[in-house]
């Protein structure tokens, strides 16, 4: 168990992420926010961005007005490209702080497939392989070994927590998978109206990025790691006119003649020591509205009218289990922390 307080530093507070962030911190035992960065909002309360933080925090200042020396952790909520060069500037003169990064900087593990999928060249590739890509649960005997923790995308957490351990099982056809993901609108951040000028947006479902929706590449990555095999499945993201909660709707083609209750039974030995991780009864109704707000995953897993098809659904806040809440959960691994600290 860790025993002192932990310095922690946020950039992009005024963020969806970061204001989430600050959120559960706040509520944290062991942490002490020793500053709040914001390029161009400097002299500002957070509180100005959000009224129901009410805890008296530091001012917010530009990242070059903050004193190193006694920070234990930063959290970078950046747009991507961003972190990799404040990371790259602080990682070896001061190698006792650690770092959790909420964007896609360290997620891909090839700078090549990195420029591919975000169209900018990797400025910190020596760290890469400093870093690891941590989903909490699969993770747990290794994080604490890396000082840069890369926090996953929300759409790839609801995907991967529900069909890795069916991957590693060879419990399911690996040609056979389509992911449908419908996700609150704050997924996009603050401005997405730039990135989703439709009209009617509060009102209407759009489908988007079918073939080219970042989080694949991640997907890609892990899911061949897990298997040592390419996985071919179909994913189609869309945004709904709700700010938060992510719905992953799973189809597959089961091996063995396995069935939904089949399946949830693994799902249920694999997590049965992570409280976070929430299998429901086989065949059971599922919605956003139970993990909103919460660090959650729940997964229920349905039988279809074919019995070699099975409808996997997997919820969770993509503030929460999807950002946030995620990265609280990893600094809890990494200081050895109770794991549920700040996130009841």
């Amino acid at each position: 168990m860790y025993k002192k307080t932990i310095n922690v530093v946020i950039t992009g507070a005024t963020g969806y992420v970061g204001l989430e962030l600050i959120k559960y911190l706040t509520k944290h035992s062991k942490v002490k926010i020793v500053a709040l960065c914001s390029e161009n909002n400097s002299g500002k309360h957070i509180s100005y961005f959000d009224k129901s933080i009410k805890k008296k925090l530091p001012k917010l200042v530009k990242i070059n007005k903050v004193d190193w020396r006694s920070v234990d952790l930063l959290f970078t909520s950046l747009p991507n490209g961003r972190a990799q060069n404040i990371i790259n500037k602080l990682f070896f003169l001061y190698p006792k702080m650690k770092f959790i990064d909420l964007s896609a900087d360290f997620r891909l593990t090839d700078p090549k497939i990195f420029k591919k999928w975000y169209k900018i060249n990797h400025k910190a590739k020596n760290l890469i392989k400093k870093s690891i890509y941590a989903l909490s649960e699969l993770v747990k005997k290794d994080i604490k070994k890396y000082r840069i923790i890369s926090n996953p995308g929300c759409y790839a957490t609801s995907i991967q927590i529900p069909l890795i351990p069916l991957l590693k099982n060879k419990q399911i056809d690996l040609k056979n998978i389509t992911i449908d993901s419908k996700s609150g609108y704050s997924g996009a951040g603050k401005f997405y109206k730039k990135k989703f000028t439709y009209d009617n947006f509060y009102e209407t479902t759009y489908a988007y990025s079918v073939k080219e929706h970042r989080h694949i590449a991640e997907i890609d990555q892990e899911f061949k790691k897990y298997t040592n095999k390419t996985v071919n499945y179909t994913f189609n993201p869309h945004i709904l006119p709700t700010f938060k909660g992510i719905l992953s709707s799973i189809y597959i083609r089961t091996k063995k003649n396995l069935n939904s209750k089949n399946l949830t039974k693994i799902l249920k030995k694999f997590y049965k020591k992570n409280n976070f991780i929430k299998i429901l009864p086989a065949n059971s109704q599922i919605g956003t509205n139970t993990v909103l707000n919460s660090n959650n995953c729940e997964i229920s897993i349905c039988q279809s009218r074919y019995s070699d098809k099975i409808t996997i659904f997997s919820a969770i806040d993509n503030l929460g289990k999807g950002a946030a809440g995620q990265a609280i959960q990893n600094m809890n691994l990494i200081f050895s922390i109770n794991e549920s600290e700040g996130l009841k």
